[in-house]
């Protein structure tokens, strides 16, 4: 008779918001794997959720709900509530800021996402660094909230 070996739980935190994905595990808070993919998220996430769930029971996953691309918030959104439904997954979300130490976000052009007063808007940035984003060593370095919805904010198109 073959044994069942309890998979170990962990929770996952995921930026999809630019190129690379991001995808880190934690046990007990600290991070020990991390996960990056060039590909689209719309052919990476499955595949990386799935190789996860074939090893780990998931507790909890942590996510960027935006701003940033568009398409890429709106199939992180709808992938990780199904994942919520059928596996009974806590989804807490955080906004992109948390994950570039507050830095401007490129959204179009000289447009960027910058959070002012607590505020997301977006303005002309000249000569702005990009920082990218990067995974927390230790979960507690986040302040992430059960609101899950996306964060969409769409820069003005000027004529």
């Amino acid at each position: 008779m073959e044994r069942h070996t309890p998979k170990s739980e962990v929770d996952v935190v995921l930026v999809a918001l630019a190129t690379p994905i991001l995808v880190g595990i934690y046990k007990e808070g600290e991070l020990v794997h991390t996960i990056t993919s060039e590909e689209k998220t719309s052919e990476a996430l499955p595949l990386i959720f799935q190789d996860i769930l074939g090893r780990y029971t998931i507790r909890t996953v942590y996510f960027a709900r935006g701003p940033g691309s568009f398409m890429s918030i709106k199939l992180v959104y709808i992938f990780l509530r199904t994942l919520q439904i059928a596996q009974g997954i806590t989804l807490k979300a955080c906004d992109a800021f948390a994950f570039n130490g507050g830095a401007p976000i490129k959204a179009t052009g000289n447009l960027f996402f910058v959070k002012e007063n607590g505020k997301i808007v977006t303005k002309i940035v000249r000569d702005a660094k990009i920082q990218e984003f990067r995974l927390p060593r230790r979960l507690e370095e986040l302040s992430c909230e059960e609101e899950v919805s996306p964060l969409y904010i769409l820069p003005a198109v000027k004529a």
